[in-house]
């Protein structure tokens, strides 16, 4: 049970110049004799929807048994050591990701039907169409009172890596997987900094902000004296979580400030200011940043675009030289399938970082892991054919309590539709709807 004098508001910020510093879920948030139970119902879910385009190496991402214990697979092996929080499927069927009967022309738009389920309209004008997506539909029951009812984050500029889209189709169904209806595309911010901006940088000016950037002075510099103030009136584990989460704001900042002076002095690459240009670095300050947002509940839902379909991005880090688009068209080859299986596992790798940064901040009794939905996945199987069935889509979090992991459910190939899936995710937020996209029910045995 927890028991304080007085519940502070969840909605508390320090201010400070140019500075609105929401606060990390504490004990003292919760009224005086909760019962740990009635806690967990007021703790809120998060969600985050992770794209990565051309499918999975063959072989290499699918585990062989569904008994307990099951071996992880050589792609997924980053995640293994969260293993009783994730859920492997295989046998999944992207079919809003194929073209509509009697439509011909590439199939490389299709990032924008990952959580819409729905083919998009085939048009290269402005009358695109599509659905919400399963993101914003969360972030309508879920977000409308945070900070940011949703947040949209990518690791690769629209302009650069990769000039081509569907063929016949706006290279928006590209460029963006969130959806607020079915005719309004959600930008996908790739700058850490205006992230960062967007999370605490209202309360002043833009030219403040500016000043503070110049002058190397942390956001928490104008805020130091309350959070001392406030330190002294929470119980040790609320200090502690205080003293956590401004450290976590300092590395941020620090870390930013780097990017920054990089970007100006070494302009190899296409890339806004403030972007680093190690994809290494740059994916994980989004992931940081994200967490963070939960952390603070400034939002509870977010997506992050991984790569954009058609990207001949190479991943120096990830042991291999080969392109993610080039590398995707194996040939059917043994030895480039290896390699391309090499570079999926350092992108789930990415995503076990993640991970990683969920479960080390506390939320409650548990972790901010425990009591979040992350979905990872691909509209893609084998991308060496294009084919869109038996597409990796996994699982990780607890939802709660809501989602037991440690599983790999194996469906019969093109039987059930991602789009139950998605449909599954909104009931474990208690969004009840019908159906979802195409569809056909629930996904059985997830919860």
């Amino acid at each position: 049970m927890f028991v304080t004098r007085k519940a502070l508001a969840r909605r508390t910020f320090l201010r400070g110049a140019g500075t609105a510093l929401a606060l990390p879920l504490l004990e003292s948030m919760f009224p005086a004799f909760i019962t740990s139970a009635q806690a967990q119902e007021l703790r809120p879910l998060r969600f985050t929807g992770i794209f990565i385009p051309h499918g999975a190496a063959p072989g290499h991402w699918e585990p062989k048994s569904s008994e307990p214990g099951f071996e992880f697979p050589f792609v997924f092996k980053p995640l293994e050591r969260h293993r009783k929080n994730v859920v492997l499927t295989t046998g999944m069927w992207s079919s809003s990701a194929e073209n509509p009967p009697g439509v011909t022309g590439a199939d490389h738009f299709v990032a924008s039907a990952f959580l819409a389920g729905v083919k998009p309209k085939k048009t290269t004008g402005a009358d695109v169409a599509v659905a919400t997506t399963l993101d914003q539909i969360l972030a309508q029951h879920i977000g409308q009172t945070n900070l940011l009812p949703s947040l949209q984050l990518a690791v690769e500029d629209p302009g650069s890596n990769s000039t081509n889209c569907g063929e016949g189709y706006s290279c928006i169904y590209t460029n963006t997987i969130s959806w607020s209806s079915p005719t309004r595309p959600l930008p996908m911010e790739i700058n850490p900094q205006v992230v960062f901006e967007k999370m605490f940088g209202s309360g002043g000016t833009a030219e403040e902000r500016a000043l503070r950037r110049q002058q190397q002075n942390s956001i928490l510099d104008s805020v130091t004296q309350d959070l001392a103030k406030l330190g002294q009136q929470v119980g040790s584990a609320d200090r502690l979580r205080l003293e956590q989460y401004a450290d976590d704001v300092r590395e941020i900042e620090r870390r930013l400030q780097i990017a920054m002076t990089k970007s100006a002095e070494v302009p190899s690459i296409d890339v806004p200011y403030g972007v680093p240009e190690s994809f290494d670095e740059h994916i994980k300050l989004q992931f940081d940043l994200l967490a963070l947002c939960f952390q603070a509940d400034i939002t509870r839902v977010g997506t992050l675009l991984m790569g954009r379909d058609l990207t001949g991005r190479v991943y120096p880090e990830a042991g291999t030289d080969i392109s993610f688009h080039g590398g995707s068209h194996h040939a059917e080859d043994a030895g480039r399938i290896a390699q391309y299986a090499i570079l999926n596992r350092y992108h789930a790798s990415m995503v076990g970082y993640f991970a990683d940064k969920l479960a080390s901040i506390k939320d409650g009794e548990g972790t901010l892991l425990d009591n979040s939905v992350t979905l990872f996945g691909s509209n893609m199987g084998n991308s060496n054919q294009h084919l869109h069935f038996d597409v990796p889509m996994t699982l990780i979090g607890g939802a709660g309590g809501k989602l037991k992991g440690d599983r790999h459910l194996a469906f019969k190939s093109k039987t059930v539709p991602t789009s139950n899936m998605l449909l599954s995710v909104l009931d474990m937020f208690g969004v009840e709807q019908d159906s979802l996209g195409d569809s056909t029910g629930r996904l059985p045995g997830l919860v």
